[in-house]
Protein backbone atom coordinates (compact mmCIF):
# COMPACT_ATOMS: atom_id res chain seq x y z
CA UNK A 1 0.00 0.00 0.00
CA UNK A 2 1.28 3.51 -1.13
CA UNK A 3 1.67 6.43 1.63
CA UNK A 4 0.01 8.96 0.82
CA UNK A 5 0.11 10.99 3.44
CA UNK A 6 2.75 13.51 1.98
CA UNK A 7 -0.71 14.84 0.19
CA UNK A 8 -2.60 15.40 2.84
CA UNK A 9 -3.21 19.24 2.09
CA UNK A 10 -4.02 18.38 -1.17
CA UNK A 11 -6.08 15.62 -0.90
CA UNK A 12 -9.36 15.33 1.05
CA UNK A 13 -9.89 11.82 1.75
CA UNK A 14 -7.64 8.34 1.25
CA UNK A 15 -9.67 5.26 0.08
CA UNK A 16 -8.29 1.40 -0.32
CA UNK A 17 -10.28 -1.28 -1.78
CA UNK A 18 -9.63 -4.49 -3.71
CA UNK A 19 -6.07 -3.52 -3.69
CA UNK A 20 -6.16 0.08 -5.21
CA UNK A 21 -6.37 3.20 -3.83
CA UNK A 22 -8.61 6.54 -4.26
CA UNK A 23 -7.57 9.65 -3.92
CA UNK A 24 -10.78 12.40 -3.00
CA UNK A 25 -8.38 15.78 -4.54
CA UNK A 26 -9.33 19.18 -4.03
CA UNK A 27 -9.58 20.79 -7.09
CA UNK A 28 -7.38 23.81 -6.75
CA UNK A 29 -4.28 21.16 -6.12
CA UNK A 30 -5.55 18.61 -8.95
CA UNK A 31 -2.15 19.21 -11.21
CA UNK A 32 -0.10 19.66 -8.18
CA UNK A 33 -1.23 15.85 -7.27
CA UNK A 34 -0.78 15.22 -10.85
CA UNK A 35 2.66 16.41 -11.64
CA UNK A 36 4.27 14.18 -8.46
CA UNK A 37 2.70 11.58 -9.62
CA UNK A 38 3.58 11.42 -13.58
CA UNK A 39 7.27 12.34 -12.83
CA UNK A 40 7.85 10.88 -8.84
CA UNK A 41 10.13 7.84 -9.34
CA UNK A 42 8.28 6.38 -6.76
CA UNK A 43 5.03 6.99 -8.11
CA UNK A 44 5.34 7.08 -12.19
CA UNK A 45 2.25 6.92 -13.55
CA UNK A 46 2.69 7.60 -16.51
CA UNK A 47 -0.02 6.41 -18.44
CA UNK A 48 -3.48 8.26 -18.43
CA UNK A 49 -6.05 5.33 -18.36
CA UNK A 50 -8.98 7.54 -18.09
CA UNK A 51 -10.99 10.54 -17.69
CA UNK A 52 -14.50 10.59 -16.89
CA UNK A 53 -17.56 12.54 -15.37
CA UNK A 54 -19.95 11.22 -13.16
CA UNK A 55 -23.23 12.74 -12.35
CA UNK A 56 -24.49 11.72 -8.43
CA UNK A 57 -28.14 12.77 -8.82
CA UNK A 58 -29.55 10.24 -7.81
CA UNK A 59 -27.06 8.80 -5.69
CA UNK A 60 -27.94 6.87 -2.62
CA UNK A 61 -31.86 7.45 -3.56
CA UNK A 62 -34.53 4.72 -3.20
CA UNK A 63 -38.04 4.69 -3.40
CA UNK A 64 -38.87 2.08 -0.96
CA UNK A 65 -36.52 0.14 1.54
CA UNK A 66 -36.68 -3.43 1.41
CA UNK A 67 -34.80 -6.60 2.79
CA UNK A 68 -33.60 -7.77 -1.08
CA UNK A 69 -35.55 -6.00 -4.44
CA UNK A 70 -33.77 -2.59 -3.74
CA UNK A 71 -30.19 -3.91 -3.59
CA UNK A 72 -31.11 -6.02 -6.96
CA UNK A 73 -31.80 -2.91 -8.82
CA UNK A 74 -35.83 -2.97 -8.88
CA UNK A 75 -36.11 0.43 -6.47
CA UNK A 76 -37.88 2.49 -8.90
CA UNK A 77 -41.58 2.51 -6.92
CA UNK A 78 -44.64 5.47 -7.01
CA UNK A 79 -43.95 6.77 -3.42
CA UNK A 80 -43.22 10.84 -3.58
CA UNK A 81 -41.08 10.56 -0.20
CA UNK A 82 -37.52 9.31 -0.72
CA UNK A 83 -35.62 6.68 1.28
CA UNK A 84 -31.98 7.19 1.69
CA UNK A 85 -30.35 4.23 1.77
CA UNK A 86 -26.44 5.48 1.52
CA UNK A 87 -24.97 9.12 2.33
CA UNK A 88 -24.90 11.09 -0.81
CA UNK A 89 -21.72 12.58 -1.95
CA UNK A 90 -20.69 16.11 -1.43
CA UNK A 91 -21.14 17.07 -4.91
CA UNK A 92 -23.21 16.34 -7.94
CA UNK A 93 -20.25 16.18 -10.46
CA UNK A 94 -17.35 15.14 -10.55
CA UNK A 95 -14.58 13.79 -12.85
CA UNK A 96 -12.37 10.55 -11.56
CA UNK A 97 -8.90 10.01 -13.57
CA UNK A 98 -7.94 6.86 -13.46
CA UNK A 99 -4.00 6.22 -13.51
CA UNK A 100 -1.17 2.85 -14.12
CA UNK A 101 2.20 2.80 -13.42
CA UNK A 102 4.17 0.07 -15.26
CA UNK A 103 7.24 0.83 -13.79
CA UNK A 104 5.42 -0.98 -9.85
CA UNK A 105 2.27 -2.46 -11.53
CA UNK A 106 0.22 -0.05 -9.86
CA UNK A 107 -2.92 1.56 -10.61
CA UNK A 108 -4.74 4.60 -8.61
CA UNK A 109 -7.56 6.23 -9.43
CA UNK A 110 -8.22 10.42 -8.29
CA UNK A 111 -11.65 11.79 -7.63
CA UNK A 112 -12.39 15.54 -7.88
CA UNK A 113 -15.91 16.89 -6.62
CA UNK A 114 -16.85 20.02 -8.54
CA UNK A 115 -18.95 22.25 -6.20
CA UNK A 116 -22.47 22.84 -6.91
CA UNK A 117 -22.61 26.49 -6.61
CA UNK A 118 -20.20 27.14 -8.95
CA UNK A 119 -19.89 26.60 -12.87
CA UNK A 120 -18.29 23.09 -13.68
CA UNK A 121 -14.56 23.77 -14.15
CA UNK A 122 -11.20 21.60 -13.33
CA UNK A 123 -7.73 22.29 -14.74
CA UNK A 124 -6.83 20.14 -17.61
CA UNK A 125 -4.23 17.62 -17.21
CA UNK A 126 -3.28 17.52 -20.83
CA UNK A 127 0.17 19.56 -20.38
CA UNK A 128 0.73 16.57 -18.31
CA UNK A 129 -0.70 13.67 -20.57
CA UNK A 130 -1.47 14.89 -23.61
CA UNK A 131 -3.94 11.41 -23.79
CA UNK A 132 -6.65 13.08 -22.11
CA UNK A 133 -7.42 15.42 -25.19
CA UNK A 134 -10.95 12.92 -26.17
CA UNK A 135 -11.52 11.88 -22.77
CA UNK A 136 -11.71 15.72 -21.31
CA UNK A 137 -13.85 16.83 -24.66
CA UNK A 138 -15.91 13.40 -24.03
CA UNK A 139 -16.60 14.67 -20.57
CA UNK A 140 -17.28 18.32 -21.53
CA UNK A 141 -19.67 16.70 -24.33
CA UNK A 142 -22.46 14.38 -21.76
CA UNK A 143 -21.85 16.40 -18.28
CA UNK A 144 -20.87 19.71 -19.44
CA UNK A 145 -18.22 19.83 -17.65
CA UNK A 146 -15.30 22.76 -18.61
CA UNK A 147 -11.48 21.88 -18.70
CA UNK A 148 -9.91 24.98 -17.71
CA UNK A 149 -6.78 25.35 -20.24
CA UNK A 150 -8.03 22.51 -22.70
CA UNK A 151 -6.46 24.03 -26.18
CA UNK A 152 -10.12 22.45 -28.27
CA UNK A 153 -12.90 22.05 -26.16
CA UNK A 154 -15.34 21.35 -28.29
CA UNK A 155 -18.38 18.10 -28.54
CA UNK A 156 -16.95 15.03 -29.78
CA UNK A 157 -19.83 12.82 -29.96
CA UNK A 158 -23.18 14.70 -30.17
CA UNK A 159 -23.68 17.27 -32.93
CA UNK A 160 -22.32 20.39 -33.54
CA UNK A 161 -26.48 21.98 -33.01
CA UNK A 162 -27.05 19.61 -29.87
CA UNK A 163 -28.71 21.33 -26.67
CA UNK A 164 -27.70 19.78 -23.29
CA UNK A 165 -25.76 16.61 -21.98
CA UNK A 166 -26.64 13.55 -22.66
CA UNK A 167 -25.12 12.06 -19.79
CA UNK A 168 -26.60 14.15 -17.11
CA UNK A 169 -29.06 11.84 -14.91
CA UNK A 170 -31.90 14.71 -15.38
CA UNK A 171 -31.22 14.39 -19.41
CA UNK A 172 -34.73 12.83 -20.47
CA UNK A 173 -33.89 9.90 -22.31
CA UNK A 174 -36.02 10.14 -25.38
CA UNK A 175 -33.97 13.50 -25.84
CA UNK A 176 -35.21 17.25 -27.21
CA UNK A 177 -35.05 16.21 -30.54
CA UNK A 178 -34.89 13.73 -33.23
CA UNK A 179 -33.14 13.98 -36.88
CA UNK A 180 -34.22 12.75 -39.82
CA UNK A 181 -33.13 13.36 -43.50
CA UNK A 182 -35.52 15.28 -45.39
CA UNK A 183 -34.88 14.01 -49.51
CA UNK A 184 -36.75 17.27 -50.60
CA UNK A 185 -34.40 19.75 -48.92
CA UNK A 186 -31.44 17.20 -49.13
CA UNK A 187 -30.32 18.06 -45.82
CA UNK A 188 -30.76 16.46 -42.33
CA UNK A 189 -33.37 18.03 -40.35
CA UNK A 190 -34.51 18.41 -36.67
CA UNK A 191 -37.99 18.19 -35.36
CA UNK A 192 -39.78 17.47 -31.94
CA UNK A 193 -39.41 14.10 -30.64
CA UNK A 194 -42.28 11.86 -31.54
CA UNK A 195 -41.58 9.38 -28.79
CA UNK A 196 -44.12 9.11 -26.07
CA UNK A 197 -42.58 9.01 -22.25
CA UNK A 198 -43.86 6.42 -20.44
CA UNK A 199 -42.24 4.71 -17.47
CA UNK A 200 -40.55 1.83 -17.46
CA UNK A 201 -41.94 -1.06 -15.13
CA UNK A 202 -39.44 -3.88 -14.00
CA UNK A 203 -41.00 -7.67 -14.42
CA UNK A 204 -40.45 -8.84 -11.02
CA UNK A 205 -40.94 -12.63 -9.81
CA UNK A 206 -42.77 -13.21 -6.90
CA UNK A 207 -42.53 -16.11 -5.07
CA UNK A 208 -46.31 -15.88 -2.80
CA UNK A 209 -49.36 -17.45 -1.99
CA UNK A 210 -50.86 -16.97 -5.41
CA UNK A 211 -48.22 -19.58 -7.43
CA UNK A 212 -48.36 -21.44 -4.95
CA UNK A 213 -52.02 -22.07 -5.08
CA UNK A 214 -51.76 -22.63 -8.94
CA UNK A 215 -49.16 -24.96 -8.95
CA UNK A 216 -51.14 -27.04 -6.26
CA UNK A 217 -54.07 -27.10 -8.62
CA UNK A 218 -51.90 -27.86 -12.21
CA UNK A 219 -50.07 -30.67 -9.79
CA UNK A 220 -53.99 -32.24 -8.91
CA UNK A 221 -55.05 -31.84 -12.34
CA UNK A 222 -51.98 -34.28 -13.44
CA UNK A 223 -50.17 -31.01 -15.34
Amino acid sequence: MTDFSRFAEWIDQTQEAFGESTLIVKPEHLLDLCRVLHSDPDFDFKMLVDVCGIDYLHYGLDDWQTESTTTTGFSRGVTEKLHRDAPAKPSRFAVVYHLLSLTHNQRIRLRVHLPDDAPLIVDSVMSIWPSANWFEREAFDLFGILFRGHPDLRRILTDYGFVGHPFRKDFPLIGHVEARYDATLKRVIYEPVSITARVLEPKVIRHDHRYQVENTKGEANGK
